[in-house]
């Protein structure tokens, strides 16, 4: 196996499309076609966790966040980050960072923490928008069904629990060839008329290579007419934030104590309590204030995130009880789900969990 074949299982995880503009993600360190020896699987990459990569004869570290964030106009190890990749490129290592990516995929960050605080009925919080495209072409319809077939084995036509799904218009096409043509149906220089289908399919905009290849593959004519146009319909599998709701209502102390239980957290910083219970629980692993009116938009009791500033609970407005329950906490059990995913994949090399604690807060 080669670091882009464990790049590549990652991605049909979280897709590095989704990952926010602001984002650093993907192969940050290393080459792509080196064979991997061993993956170690970290939230941070610290000097500390590549010593332990060297240690654990891993030349593969797997991070949430990616060590590499703004540009780096000099390498000379001054900073903490430098010399993370100067001992990194010096002892052969690979750094990939998956972060947001992972933060907007369904079954991924806060998914976790879902699990974790037994939220049920889940949904994303806040949607992308701008992630589903739209194909529509035009083939003989004598060819219509084994094309749509083959968009479909490519991945087109899945809307949430549904798959091969599709629209299909018939109709007449016309064209005429030139000189330069091949035309696979009629005679060049004469204008033909065909019997046709429209089909338009809707796709995850990481896809459409791949789609797009089937269409090219599969279409019958030498010039193949097709569209692709981007929705704006919200992605409601991508995105950051999960609502859901807990089983039971709890009384808002003892939710607060269960946070601190289940997410092993010493201390939360929270708004004025305003309900004697809760139940609809919205959560954002890592900072959340700018989610906060969308989790009063969705009539949360509660809002579990950290990095609230202190006018950021000012915002709670006696609608929401706002938890802040600190950043390495909220996003902690990331790494445990990425070792056990990679784990279940690759059995011919060690995929290892870090034992470096790299939560720069301490408490007292």
């Amino acid at each position: 196996m080669i670091i882009q074949d464990v790049i590549n299982y990652l991605e049909k995880l979280a897709p590095l499309h989704y990952a926010e503009d602001f984002d650093n993600v993907g192969l940050l360190v290393g080459n792509k076609t080196d064979k991997v020896k061993g993956v170690l699987v970290t939230l941070d990459t610290l000097e500390s966790v590549v010593d332990e990569a060297i240690e654990k004869k891993c030349n593969l570290i797997v991070s949430f966040h990616p060590i590499i964030f703004n540009g780096l106009k000099k390498i000379n190890g001054t900073t903490y980050v430098e010399r993370v990749v100067i001992k990194a490129i010096q002892n052969n290592i690979a750094i990939f960072a998956i972060h947001t990516a992972l933060d907007n995929c369904i079954q991924g960050v806060n998914n976790i923490i879902c699990d974790t605080l037994n939220i049920s009925n889940r949904k994303i919080l806040i949607p992308q928008h701008g992630t589903i495209k739209k194909l529509t072409t035009y083939v003989p319809t004598e060819n219509a069904a084994q094309l749509r077939s083959n968009l479909f084995k490519s991945g087109a036509g899945t809307i949430g629990n549904y798959e091969n799904c599709s629209f299909n218009t018939e109709g007449t096409g016309t064209y005429k060839g030139n000189e330069d043509s091949s035309p696979v149906k009629g005679k060049k220089g004469e204008l033909h008329h065909e019997k046709e289908t429209q089909i338009s399919v809707t796709f995850q905009k990481h896809l459409e290579t791949k789609i797009l290849k089937a269409l090219f593959e599969h279409h019958p004519y030498e010039e193949v007419a097709f569209e692709v146009t981007t929705l704006d319909n919200y992605n409601e599998s991508i995105g950051m934030g999960m609502v859901g709701e807990l089983k039971n209502e709890m009384k808002t102390e003892d939710f607060l104590t269960f946070i601190k239980q289940k997410m092993n957290v010493s201390v939360i910083k929270h708004s004025k309590i305003i309900k004697k219970t809760v139940k609809r629980i919205a959560v954002l692993g890592g900072s959340g204030s700018f989610a906060i009116q969308a989790a009063k938009s969705a009539k949360a009791d509660v809002f579990v995130t950290s990095d609230l500033k202190y006018h950021d609970f000012f915002s709670a407005e006696d609608q929401i009880l706002l938890a802040d329950i600190g950043h390495y906490e909220s996003e902690q059990f990331t790494k445990n789900f990425l070792a056990d995913y990679l784990s279940k994949k690759f059995t011919n090399f060690a995929v290892v969990l870090a034992t470096t604690n790299t939560n720069p807060v301490k408490y007292l």
